[in-house]
């Protein structure tokens, strides 16, 4: 066998496996997309067991065999093998391996899969001492045939990663002055959008040249263009768009339309979707699936069962070339469109679920399906389908609302002159939606659309499919007026307006926040069983949080009774915001009547939610809660700089205590000590306080424990 011309990188689990896997059958099949690097893993682990092939390792490349009938007299010639009479080739070469231990190595046997076939099936038959490595997208479908998927090189530990090991490598070899410290983010983010593909970073690597990593990784969205390699390796392997071209020449026409319209999809599809863009009905879904499945034994798509439920998906690479072949076939404006109206036909059934008691199952599809409704919705605006665009904007940013992905809001706020101008039917919708864009700072810009909206709600014209018009007033609570909210939803609920008990829960909230405790236990009479009813967790979970609210001077051991059940709720429907909110509230309690140890743990996980959703505004609150509690603990300085982040008319209002704890602090501390701790605070970025809250969290649980021993 010849010798590979370049080190080994990476794979050692692959090669034990595949040599495990040898030893236990007689056939072994390396299958994989193109350029991933299963003909040098077979070529590895060839000549690591050439021990134990007495007599020897043969390997026949069969990537320029164009005739399937020629393969049998190729073989033949490679061992010396003549014809003999009354016999085929194969039957030829079978008789003349009988007895032999050997080791034979098919290399690229996808393009004549059935002619290696029917000669591994008769080497087998003749010979129980020979073994057989292969290599091709697909298997060969001989019995005892044992299938070793070869998967890309490891990016995901950055710099120390076998993907980024070979691209140091061979860009050294044309650039000998290469170091991998000057640029290593751009040649990690090179070899994780090449897919790991060993094929397609070494091309990239040679570019080093005469480019740099970074001009490299800007030009990835060309790829085709700017990967092309040496005339003297195999030519399928020369440029990149050329070991792809091989695979997909060897589609059927179905299987290259149904890969082509799948290339519209980010982030992965499921059967339903791939009939909906692959113009199927539901009734031929078996057709959809039995090509989907075709495409993944070819190595073009790639098959997840992780969630109990078949996600497939294609390296970037395979879906750039697919979707140029769409392109050119002049079927993308179409297929794209069909894209986003499937999801935005999936609203009625989604929004179902979310009103359910299976409303995890709806956030879960949103998180699973973002990066297909990112590209549905970008679809739509940019042609301007309003409808479409606007049903997948609400649709998305309410689900992202409650499990606190904010991104949506975005797409909401886009949309609102467009809709504006059109008087569209979702207009008053779209403006309680972009009012939420206060919960990542844009306070100012929150209150015109909250006033816009009140303004349209006051026409009564708008309906509340969603039952989230109560929101429109949240923004006053960033500008320390929860009365103002509380107006507007005794306003709304007196047109009739409480859907899902959104706008109840709110007034509740927003009179508790207010001071008007008695109002806002009055307005809580019925609220917890009118939420019970619906079946609907987070209404369930919303209505407990804000009663917990209300009884918190009153009654605080019913309260975190209260709080703690809406906590429960939340979690197990993954209703993130409101287990935000519970943690916060429960942190409040918790803090008042002694509980420090459970305090620091809801803070904690309060500040960490808001901090991962970018939630500038309302971070201020488990904060604020922070501040008195290093206060009680007599941790004064770490107190009054957390304070000087913390403290703004917003949690003024919203949690007094906070105003008697920087008044004890002045006393204890002194003004001057106090003002410039305070600074320090004020002035920290949101990582660098949350990063700083963090440690003052960890040494008083630390001193709680040393206390209680």
């Amino acid at each position: 066998m010849r010798r590979a011309a370049t080190s080994f990188i990476g794979r050692e689990y692959e090669v034990a496996e595949v040599k495990e896997a040898l030893r236990a059958h007689r056939l072994v099949t390396l299958t994989g997309v193109g350029g991933v690097g299963k003909t040098r893993l077979a070529l590895e682990v060839a000549s690591r067991m050439a021990d134990e092939f007495p007599d020897g390792v043969w390997v026949f490349e069969l990537a320029a065999v164009n005739d399937p009938a020629a393969v049998p007299d190729a073989v033949a010639a490679v061992l010396g093998i003549t014809q003999q009479p009354g016999k085929t080739v194969s039957d030829s070469v079978a008789a003349a391996l009988d007895g032999r231990v050997r080791l034979l190595v098919f290399d690229n046997c996808e393009h004549v899969l059935d002619a290696a076939a029917d000669l591994v099936e008769a080497v087998i038959a003749q010979s129980a001492t020979v073994k057989v490595l292969t290599t091709s997208r697909e298997g060969l479908r001989v019995s005892d045939e044992h299938l070793c998927p070869v998967s890309s090189l490891d990016v995901g530990t950055g710099i120390d990663s076998s993907a980024v090991t070979l691209f140091s490598e061979r860009a050294c070899a044309v650039a000998p002055h290469f170091s991998i410290s000057d640029e290593a983010d751009a040649v990690v983010e090179i070899c994780g959008r090449l897919d790991g593909i060993p094929l397609a970073i070494e091309l990239a690597a040679s570019r080093m040249a005469s480019m740099t990593p970074v001009e490299v990784r800007d030009r990835l969205d060309q790829r085709f263009q700017l990967l092309v390699g040496s005339r003297r390796g195999p030519e399928r392997h020369q440029t990149l768009r050329k070991t792809v071209a091989w695979s997909f020449d060897q589609l059927d026409g179905s299987e290259k339309t149904l890969l082509d319209r799948c290339s519209v999809f980010a982030g992965g599809f499921d059967l339903q979707s791939a009939c909906a863009v692959g113009g199927f009905d539901d009734a031929d879904d078996y057709a959809v699936l039995d090509l989907l499945d075709a495409l993944v034994h070819k190595s073009l798509l790639v098959a997840d069962r992780a969630s109990g439920r078949t996600r497939f998906s294609m390296l970037e690479t395979i879906r750039q070339f697919a979707e140029e072949q769409l392109v050119a076939r002049g079927k993308a404006s179409e297929i794209r469109a069909a894209h986003s109206r499937y999801f935005a036909g999936r609203e009625t059934d989604i929004m179902a679920l979310w009103d359910s008691p299976r409303q995890r199952e709806a956030y879960e599809w949103f998180t699973t399906e973002l990066s297909n409704l990112r590209t549905a919705f970008r679809w739509a605006a940019d042609i301007g389908d309003l409808d479409v665009a606007a049903t997948i904007a609400t649709n998305a940013t309410i689900l992202g609302f409650w499990i606190e992905n904010y991104e949506p809001i975005t797409w909401a706020e886009e949309l609102i002159e467009p809709a504006r101008a059109a008087n569209h039917p979702q207009l008053a919708t779209l403006y309680v939606l972009a009012s939420q864009c206060y919960m990542v700072g844009r306070i100012e810009a929150a209150l015109r659309y909250s006033e816009a909206g009140q303004a349209l709600l006051g026409t009564g014209r708008f309906a509340d499919p969603f039952g989230v018009h109560g929101m429109l007033g949240a923004p006053y609570m960033a500008i320390g007026q929860p009365q103002r909210w509380a107006d507007f939803c005794s306003e709304q609920l007196a047109r009739g307006r409480y859907a899902h008990g959104v706008t109840w829960s709110s007034l509740v909230f927003a009179l508790t926040m207010a001071g008007s405790t008695d109002e806002a236990l009055a307005a809580a009479d019925g609220l917890v069983e009118a939420a019970e009813s619906t079946g609907n967790p987070q209404a369930l979970s919303s209505a407990l949080f804000v009663y917990g609210c209300a009884l918190e001077m009153a009654d605080p051991e019913r309260a975190l009774s209260v709080l703690r059940r809406g906590m429960v709720i939340a979690r197990d429907s993954g209703i993130r915001f409101n287990e935000t909110m519970l943690a916060i509230m429960l942190s409040r309690l918790e803090t008042v009547h002694g509980d420090s140890s459970a305090a620091l743990d809801d803070v904690k996980l309060a500040i960490g939610n808001l901090y991962d959703s970018a939630n500038t505004n309302n971070i201020r609150l488990p904060l604020a809660v922070l501040a008195v509690l290093l206060e009680r603990l007599g941790h004064d300085e770490s107190a009054a700089t957390v304070a000087g982040f913390a403290f703004n008319s917003m949690t003024a209002a919203a949690f007094p205590a906070i105003n008697t704890a920087i008044t004890h602090l002045r006393e204890v501390l002194g003004d001057q000590t106090y003002e410039s701790l305070a600074r320090t605070g004020e002035a920290m970025t949101t990582a660098a306080i949350v990063t700083y809250a963090y440690d003052q969290i960890d040494q008083a649980r630390t001193e709680l424990k040393a206390v209680s021993k």
